[in-house]
C-alpha cells in the first residue's frame, strides 16, 4: 500500500546528502518530526507565524507539581490538534524527571488517520532553562 498520501518533506534537523541534496522525512517519519517540530516552537517564535507553535514554553521556570503538569497536557494537546491534523491525540501523559525534577518528559500517543496507526513520542521539556 502506497503511503504517499502522508507527505514527505525536509528532514529535521536539515541534512546535506552530497549530490542527493537535501534529506528527506517521508509519510509516519514526516509526521513524527511534524509533532517534534510543533512541540519544540514557541508561540510567537515565528515571525511570519507567531499563532504556530506550543504554549508549553511559558512554563519555563514554573514548579514541578501538578498544575505545571495539567496545563503543559493541555498546551501540547491543543497546539497538535490545532496544527497536525494528520492525527488523532489518544492520551498525553506527563511525569517528573531529573535529579531535581526539573524536567518533564511529555509522552504523547497518537493515531495516524488514514493508516490507523498507532504510535508514541516522549518530548522531554525543562523547566529550567540549561537543566540539560
Amino acid at each position: 500500500m502506497s503511503k504517499k498520501f502522508l507527505g514527505r518533506g525536509w528532514k529535521f534537523p536539515i541534512e546535506i546528502r552530497g549530490k542527493e541534496g537535501i534529506a528527506e522525512a517521508e509519510y509516519e517519519d514526516s509526521i513524527h518530526q511534524a509533532i517534534w517540530i510543533i512541540l519544540s516552537t514557541a508561540k510567537g517564535e515565528r515571525v511570519m507565524r507567531p499563532d504556530f507553535g506550543c504554549g508549553i514554553h511559558d512554563l519555563v521556570f514554573e514548579n514541578n507539581n501538578a498544575s505545571t503538569i495539567g496545563i503543559a497536557k493541555f498546551e501540547v494537546e491543543e497546539s497538535l490538534r490545532h496544527w497536525e491534523p494528520r492525527i488523532e491525540v489518544l492520551n498525553i501523559e506527563a511525569f517528573a524527571s531529573g535529579k531535581y525534577e526539573e524536567e518533564l518528559h511529555i509522552d504523547v500517543s497518537y493515531r495516524v488517520r488514514t493508516t490507523d496507526n498507532r504510535f508514541n513520542l516522549v518530548y522531554p521539556f525543562y523547566l529550567q532553562r540549561g537543566a540539560i
